[in-house]
């Protein structure tokens, strides 16, 4: 008897199951196969999609009923689109992020499938999935290109990594990719400042306050709407109420001014709610977010929940299981339950913060780090659910496919994790996995807890916000930069914005010096996609970094009354962000390109331009109101530089021209 099964471009998939996610499934594999496989004579022979009733939800069993016969066995959609992905994955080996990460598949005549019984695994997390947040960078691409491509893509990743839920997308996007996500086999959930994914409140009644004391039966109406148009899809509701975007409700109604007023709206709330769901869904599954503010009431009793509905505990936006910092406030209350129950997690490979966190740059924190938090989270009974802030996945393969590994029920190391990462996307080349497993490592720490390391953010925002500061008071401190440097003068908070940086220059210099000799090493291929991931990543650290060290340069020497200098200074760190924006916009290629055209989160290109209107405001100070000093120092020749009987010769010079001049001339080298 043959021990194989002969996978190839004749093998046919035959099904007479016909519901949209397992036709999608089929499609996707037999893109995967035309991808894999030489057009040649081959083998014909099948595989049979069959329905057993027998087998639970989402697995699957492939067995062989003659060597010529492969059966796929699952009782429900996931069971069989996990055992299409499955095969894609281990025989054709064309992996998770293939798409996000330019796998290049090596092309064959067939596969030998050995013949014996496959069965999946179980997960350790029952609901798990990607929260398709702050995607400004997804969005602007596919408007651009007038294609859906990258959602298709980003809920194909998902279904690889054997993920079943997600919300996709936030705000008008949530509602607008539904239908997509859902034929894909998705459960679909909502993000916790949209409970029920219904319409919000604002944007339906844009001339009204939004009062739920007020407007009681309307919030009522757009909650059902929301449940009616989602109740034939397999829907986790999301329960919960808040204000009219990412702030508690108490911001705009003084009615609710103690915690015990709060927290009986929202558990009278989220009873209403979980009614209204069962109204129209039996057995429904609900859950809601005990997410900063929310989180302190539930702790301190205020909050009253049905023990059906899952309580999902959030980590701070850099991967720990504590409440996340409020502006100044940072209280760091641990966010794991202390009782029996359902529970779940909201977790962050990417965070949104005008802070310090990351947007286009990983995770600041090792996998290491994220391994201990989550699995400590498991052993504290939060295995119902499991929601990843994805962002715009690109940035954030190598940790999204670490948290694909970490719900399997797996334990990693960064060390590990690195190597298998790195063997599966470029193979077996020089010390590629090192520089993977070495970004953690050259983080900035900021403060003193364990998570406290910046991504790009932290120089991008601290910059803008002082030199916001700097130019409209400098004798005081920046109230926006309190949460860092909260006390003394606007001058030490400068000097706590250098010295941080500091830290980071030598190490993120060695990591970029390491990522130039395996560039050069590695072949194109490989080489592309290394520069545009973690070499690019490297890059932007440090050329941030520089620029802050610039910019802080520049205020000292703005103190000490050197205001040419400062200019200059100023001008070398607008270079630096300049730079960083730069590297971003070398990555891009084929389908990639323009993908950091709309990078208006971080935004360093605007970091720049700030950094532009500083030099403006210290030339002001420094040349105003003649503005020809500068220029005569510069361009004049020594004898006639002190005879005023002309003031200028020619035109006055633009900030750009003045700065061009004295880079030429290096005079502040």
């Amino acid at each position: 008897m043959n021990n194989f099964y002969y996978f190839n471009i004749c093998t046919k998939i035959n099904s007479n199951l016909a519901s949209r996610p397992i036709l999608n499934g089929i499609k996707i594999l037999k893109r995967d196969m035309e991808k894999k496989f030489n057009v040649t004579e081959g083998v014909e022979n099948r595989i049979d999609l069959v329905q057993d009733s027998e087998l639970n939800p989402e697995v699957y069993r492939i067995v062989f009923s003659a060597p010529d016969a492969m059966e796929i066995r699952a009782s429900d959609d996931l069971g069989f689109v996990y055992a299409l992905l499955y095969l894609s994955n281990e025989f054709l080996k064309i992996k998770p992020f293939w798409f996000w990460m330019d796998q290049e598949i090596e092309s064959v005549d067939y596969i030998e499938i050995p013949i014996q019984t496959y069965t999946s695994s179980r997960k350790a997390v029952k609901y798990r999935g990607w929260f398709i947040n702050d995607e400004v960078l997804i969005d602007y691409m596919c408007e651009k290109n007038q294609s859906d491509e990258l959602w298709d893509m980003a809920f194909e990743a998902l279904l690889r990594c054997g993920g079943n839920m997600v919300i996709p997308g936030t705000d008008r996007n949530s509602r607008k990719f539904r239908q997509k996500a859902v034929d894909t086999g998705l459960w679909i959930t909502h993000h916790h400042a949209e409970p029920l994914g219904a319409e919000m409140f604002t944007r339906k009644y844009p001339h009204l306050e939004a009062s739920y004391k007020k407007y009681p039966k309307f919030f009522h109406a757009l909650w059902e709407e929301g449940i009616a148009e989602q109740k034939d899809h397999k829907t986790i509701f999301n329960l919960g109420f808040r204000g009219q975007g990412d702030y508690p409700f108490w911001a705009e109604d003084s009615a609710y001014d103690t915690p015990q007023k709060r927290g009986a709206l929202i558990s009278e709330l989220i009873n209403i709610q979980y009614d209204l769901v069962e109204k129209y869904v039996d057995n429904p599954v609900c859950c809601t977010n005990l997410y900063g503010e929310v989180m302190e009431l539930y702790n301190e009793g205020h909050i009253q929940l049905n023990p059906e509905i899952i309580k999902i505990w959030a980590d701070n936006g850099y991967g720990k299981m504590v409440s996340r910092r409020q502006e100044s406030t940072n209280l760091r209350v641990p966010a794991l339950p202390t009782n029996k129950g359902r529970h779940g997690i909201y977790y962050h490979v990417s965070f949104y913060d005008l802070q310090a966190a990351n947007h286009i740059t990983m995770l600041p924190n090792s996998i290491d780090f994220v391994n201990q938090e989550l699995h400590h989270a498991f052993a504290k009974g939060v295995g119902d659910f499991l929601i990843v802030n994805c962002s715009n996945i690109r940035s954030h393969v190598f940790y999204l496919e670490a948290i694909k590994k970490i719900w399997e029920g797996k334990e990693i190391d960064s060390t590990g994790h690195a190597q298998v990462f790195v063997s599966e996307y470029f193979g077996d080349f020089g010390n590629v996995a090192a520089c993977f497993s070495d970004y953690a490592k050259c983080t900035v720490k900021y403060g003193d807890h364990e998570d406290d390391h910046a991504g790009e953010q932290f120089y991008n925002y601290g910059v803008r916000v002082l030199a916001t500061q700097w130019m409209k008071d400098n004798n005081n401190h920046s109230p926006d930069f309190a949460w860092a440097a909260e006390n003394g003068s606007f001058g030490r908070q400068v000097a706590f914005l250098e010295n941080t940086c500091t830290k980071g220059l030598n190490s993120f210099s060695d990591l970029v010096s390491k990522c130039e000799k395996v560039s050069n090493a590695l072949p194109e291929p490989q080489k592309k996609v290394f520069d545009s991931t973690i070499y690019m990543q490297s890059k932007l650290h440090l050329y941030c970094i520089q620029g802050v060290l610039d910019f802080c340069d520049a205020y000292e020497d703005f103190t000490g009354e050197k205001y040419m200098r400062a200019f200059y200074k100023a001008g070398r760190a607008s270079e630096k962000f300049q730079a960083a924006n730069a590297e971003m916009r070398k990555s891009e290629y084929g389908v990639w390109n323009g993908f950091y055209e709309n990078d208006c989160l971080s935004n360093c290109k605007f970091t720049a331009y700030i950094l532009k209107n500083l030099m403006s405001y210290i030339r002001m100070i420094g040349e105003g109101p003649r503005f020809f000093d500068w220029q005569r120092e510069l361009m004049y020749a020594e004898e006639d530089r002190r005879i005023m009987l002309l003031t200028n010769l020619r035109n006055h010079m633009t900030d750009d021209e003045l700065f061009l001049a004295m880079k030429e001339k290096n005079i502040y080298s």
